[in-house]
Order: structure tokens, then sequence, then C-alpha cells
């Protein structure tokens, strides 16, 4: 496969996201509903504790829900929609029948044959009781509602680790400003207690919504998916001409952080020459820039698909050879000899300055 087959391309209403598809573009409904409450909440959909690979030192990682892009490699489909959703892994059911029984909707049914469990999505009310109750934990719940202060309570339970490490918290996703409202308050109450900020994020935003989390962060992870508009749109869903200005906005502001850019390196989508070589010229011109990142493509997400009945895009896709990945940092390094190379974390090429 190369950059300029387009044949197997699906466009970003036919990836197997019906929900997706029906929002469109549209911005995440979680925040406005928020709003009336005492206090706003987020759509979360898990904590990762002492993780070494988004920013320095050991990191509490706070994934959130909601990307209005689709990724055809998304190795994380379940932090796509913006609302807690419900996945079932047919390989853990025994067949029971525990949640067909406790399910207030009459929503599911064990099939005869197969002994594995169908659902009725018209009827269900994502009460998510099958989730909580399944004894072989198949049915699954993927994401829930948190108050900013459920957040930062969670966040401050680790601080005597970044206290030792360096460390601190990073704000992920989905796409975290999706919910910029709600993240800006966490960031800042974190900075308040002292704690190192970061924030992993495609850009894909208003600037109106970045700058309500610039002043809270110390350093900002984006990602440059690829550099050629018509591609971007084909193998993303959009364009990346929004995702470049922004970066350009913040690189030029007064805002007093460091930016790390991503590559998220699928082969046969943005590792040509011609590509890393645009991210190269791209990146020459940001001062804010500590270095760039290449994220090795994984089929990790493959269950989760599997979970959330949905299609993979890139089924016959295969994760490069490190030697691959190796190689191309090395080529992106020779382009741009002053920006430190990462790969996985580990430095490939230059000094890093952060």
């Amino acid at each position: 496969m190369t950059e300029l087959d387009m044949t197997k391309m699906p466009s970003p209403r036919s990836l197997g996201d019906p929900v997706g598809a029906a929002l469109g573009f549209a911005e995440s409904p979680i925040e406005t509903q928020a709003n009336t409450s005492e206090e706003l909440m987020g759509s979360v959909l898990r904590i990762e504790r002492a993780s070494i690979h988004d920013g320095q030192g050991l990191r509490t990682v706070i994934f959130l829900k909601g990307c209005l892009l689709r990724c055809q490699w998304c190795s994380t489909p379940e932090s796509q929609r913006p609302d807690p959703e419900r996945g079932y892994v047919s390989d853990r059911c025994n067949g029971c029948g525990t949640c067909v029984s406790l399910c207030p909707q009459e929503a599911l049914v064990i099939s005869k044959r197969e002994r594995k469990v169908i659902s009725d999505y018209l009827k269900c009310r994502k009460c998510f009781t099958c989730a909580e109750k399944c004894p072989q934990n198949a049915m699954k719940k993927y994401g829930r509602l948190m108050l900013v202060s459920e957040i930062v309570r969670e966040i401050s339970k680790d601080e005597i680790f970044f206290f030792y490490s360096g460390g601190g918290v990073t704000i992920s996703g989905g796409e975290p400003l999706g919910q910029s409202e709600f993240v800006s308050k966490v960031l800042k109450r974190c900075r308040e207690l002292g704690i190192h900020t970061a924030m992993e994020s495609s850009f894909y935003a208003s600037f109106e919504s970045i700058s309500k989390v610039l002043p809270w962060l110390n350093l900002l992870y984006v990602d440059l998916k690829h550099m050629n508009k018509e591609l971007h749109k084909q193998w993303v869903g959009a364009d990346n001409s929004q995702i470049l200005d922004n970066l350009r906005k913040v690189d030029a502001s007064d805002a007093s952080l460091d930016i790390i850019a991503r590559i998220p390196l699928v082969p046969g989508v943005n590792d040509s020459d011609s590509n890393l070589l645009a991210v190269a010229e791209f990146c020459q011109s940001l001062r804010k820039l500590q270095e760039i990142e290449l994220l090795p493509y994984h089929r990790l997400g493959l269950e989760t698909y599997r979970s959330l009945q949905r299609d993979y895009s890139l089924p016959d896709v295969l994760p490069p050879a490190r030697e691959k990945i190796i190689e191309r940092a090395i080529f992106l390094a020779q382009q741009n000899p002053g920006v430190p190379i990462r790969v996985d974390g580990e430095l490939i090429a230059g000094q890093t300055g952060c």
C-alpha cells in the first residue's frame, strides 16, 4: 500500500461507526450538559498510573472520551464517542444468562445455537447493569462521568511519585480539547498543587478551546498524522489546515510551554520520504519544539473493535519491523539535525532540550 493508493480507503462516514457518522463533526455535548450542575463533569475513559511514555517521570494519564477525527489506525475506538458505551467480548462469555435476567429493559437474549448474548440496541437505555453484574467481565462499560474534584483527587494520590520522579499528570484522549472547559479546570487545580501538566492532542479544535488550557500547561504533545492536506483528510476524516494553523499560533504565543511533535508511523500511510521531509520542514519553524517522537503503528485495539462490533479499517497493514522504524527516525533526524528524535521514548538521534 502506498500514500496514493486510495482505492481501499473509505470515507469517514463509512468507517463502521454509525453514531460517529451521525454526530459528524459537531461538538461533544458533554460539557453543555455538565454546565448546569454545581461542578463541571467530564467524560472519562480510564485513568492509568505510573506511565513512562507520556511525559517526563512517572505520569498519571487521564484518558477522556470523545474525538471528532476518525483515524483509520485508531487503537482506542472506545474513546471516539463522547458518552459512555457498552462492549461485549464474546470469547469471555459462557452463556450464563446473568445479564439477560438482570436487564431492566429486556434488551438482551441468549442465542440458543451459539450461547452468546444478542443485544437489541433500540431497547437498551445504557444503564450498564449488564456490565456491572457480568461474572465473566464479558460485558464491558467504556467510560464514566467524573467531577473535576474527583479527577484531581485521583491525580493527587500519586503526588509522592511525581515528587521523586519529576513526573506529573497527562491529559489524553480521545481528544481533550473536545472538553476544554473541563480540562482547563483540572489542569489549573493541578498547577495550583505544584503538579507538572501535559496534554496529548490532535489540535483539531477551535483556537478558543486551545486558549482555555494553554495557561495551565507545561508540556504539549501534538500529532502530525500527515502533512499532505488531502491525504490527511482521507486517512483521518478532516484536512490538517486548522491543526497546523493552531500549532503555529501556539508556537508564536507568549505561553510558556514545551512542544513535542508526535508522528504515529503507519506503513504505507505516512512513512514515506516525502512526508517525513515535509514534517522536518514544518518543524524547523517551531521555536517551542523540543523533540519529535515516532510512535510505531500497532494493532493492540483489535479486540476492542470486536467488542464494539465495529470493523477495523486497516486489516491488512502489519506493524513495521524495529529496523524500519529506526531507519525512518535516522532519516528524519538527517533532515533536521538540531531536533532530537525519539522512538517509543528512546532517544535515537540528537540531544534533548527538555
